[in-house]
């Protein structure tokens, strides 16, 4: 039962984004929505997870979802030294915690009524441009 409904969460979801339910982006759906908590994923934790299911989707379907969910807005794609790519669930503005020993990704702060980062003095964006979003990621090192 909690499968079914997970599903029926993820197709839910692609619907908002305008996204076709096909049976592998359900799949990735529901074990990114299907519970109804935001989670980071990268694709590659995504496609362990897909594997400890029982589902049957290849890292390269993974990767073009994942970016397929990005490009729809429903997924939100914070990438982390310029070569690792982590993917959110939750798209609102805000900021994120990254633990350079371990790589884990976190919400900085997002449970807390005063979590809303404020960026000061950004530079103007050039002629015929306009600032779509900013990215805040703080590195941490456990000491």
């Amino acid at each position: 039962m909690a499968m079914i409904e997970a599903k029926r969460r993820g197709a839910m979801w692609l619907e908002s984004g305008g996204v076709r339910p096909t049976k592998q982006r359900v799949c990735l759906a529901a074990l990114l929505v299907g519970d109804g908590h935001h989670r980071h994923v990268t694709a590659e934790s995504l496609f362990d997870a897909v594997r400890a299911s029982g589902e049957k989707v290849s890292l390269a379907t993974v990767y073009n979802t994942l970016r397929a969910f990005s490009d729809a807005g429903i997924l939100r794609e914070i990438t982390v030294n310029g070569t690792k790519s982590y993917f959110d669930t939750d798209t609102s503005n805000h900021a994120h915690f990254y633990w350079e020993d371990s790589g884990e990704l976190a919400d900085a702060g997002h449970d807390s009524p005063d979590h809303e980062v404020r960026v000061s003095n950004l530079p103007a964006p050039p002629d015929g441009a306009e600032i779509t979003k900013v990215d805040v990621v703080i590195r941490l090192r456990r000491t």
